[in-house]
Order: structure tokens, then sequence, then C-alpha cells
């Protein structure tokens, strides 16, 4: 069986990332496969290992780092790492399932930059800093500072949107979960079917 292919998306915190890839996940023609990060934190409520995360101590997380396990790994906050194990890319890749990532700007270009032409990286952009905004503020999770601290990493984050193979802007979300999974089918040849 062919190897699957690797797709990254990536985007500012508000722009709609996850409900795209929850959405593409429901579509078996594109045959994906969604890795589970490793993290250096503890779990949180009702978390499991192997689920959410592979929840490594940090000891054993800087191990695997050393030792060249990771494909792109970052410290987010300060003493808490986030990463992608090779191992995990192995598993969804090799019985031919297409590897979905869903990472940071960061970690996006470094997977690029490893798997070349095997991975597809996509940016998903709001339509509108304006609407960027509106988004964050009308989850209704996060404090005025949270807000702010979203608002200048994504600005960090938009300055990086060129560097990517395909930029989707998500102004209307079935109209952009289409343009993402007609891109794939192209990328992943899973239009041929």
């Amino acid at each position: 069986m062919k190897k699957g292919k690797i797709i990254v998306l990536s985007a500012p915190s508000g722009t709609g990332k996850s409900t795209i890839i929850s959405r593409l996940m429901e579509r078996p023609e594109l045959r994906l496969g969604f890795s589970v990060s490793a993290t250096s934190r503890p779990p949180r409520g009702a978390e499991r290992d192997g689920r959410e995360y592979y929840f490594l101590s940090p000891e054993e997380f800087d191990r695997r780092v050393a030792a060249g396990e990771f494909v792109e790994w970052e410290e987010v906050y300060h003493g808490t790492k986030y990463g992608t194990l090779l191992s995990e890319v192995e598993r969804v890749t090799a019985p031919g399932c297409n590897l979905i990532m869903d990472v940071d700007v960061k970690g996006a270009l470094n997977v690029k930059k490893r798997f070349g032409d095997d991975a597809l990286s996509i940016f998903i952009i709001p339509p509108s800093k304006e609407e960027l905004e509106k988004r964050l503020r009308g989850r209704a999770t996060d404090s005025e500072e949270a807000i702010s601290r979203r608002l200048a990493k994504a600005e960090f984050e938009l300055g990086y949107a060129d560097s990517f193979d395909v930029k989707v802007i998500n102004d209307v979300l079935d109209k952009a979960i289409d343009e993402v999974a007609r891109r794939i089918s192209e990328f992943a040849g899973t239009d041929k079917n």
C-alpha cells in the first residue's frame, strides 16, 4: 500500500481551524488520520494519555527531543512543550492514510521543511483582523488580557502566511472547508478515486 501524505494546517486562534479539521475528518474520501501530539504538561480533567495527548514528563520530552524523535516541537508556554512524534506520523501514514496536523506556524514550516513535497502546508486566514477579534470575543472564554495576547500572536502568525503552499480565507465556513478539501484531494490524489 502507498504511504499517505502529510497535510499541515495552521492558523491564528479563532480562525476556525479546529472546526475545519473536524469537518474534514468526516469526509472518508480524503482518507485522513489525525496525529496525537505530545506535551510536557500533566493531563487536565478527563484527558487520557494517547487520546488528547501523549503526556510526557518534562525530562522524557527533552530526552526524546535530543534523540531526534520529534518532527516538530515548541515550548508554547514557559516550561510547557508540545510536539509531534515521528512515530505518530508513521502510525498514520504507513497504512496509506493522509495525516492531518494541527500545529502552530513555526511547527508547520518545520514539518514542510522536513517532508518537502510529501507535505502540503495550508494557512487559514481570517476575513479581517476585526472579524478575528469579534470571533475571539464571541467565544466568551478568554479574559481581555488573553484576547490581547491572542490578537498580538495572530498578527505575528499572519506575517508567515506567504510561506505556506496554500492560503484559504475562512469568510464562509462551508466554502473554506470545501476549498481545503479540494486542495487536499488534489495533493494526495484522492480526487482520482
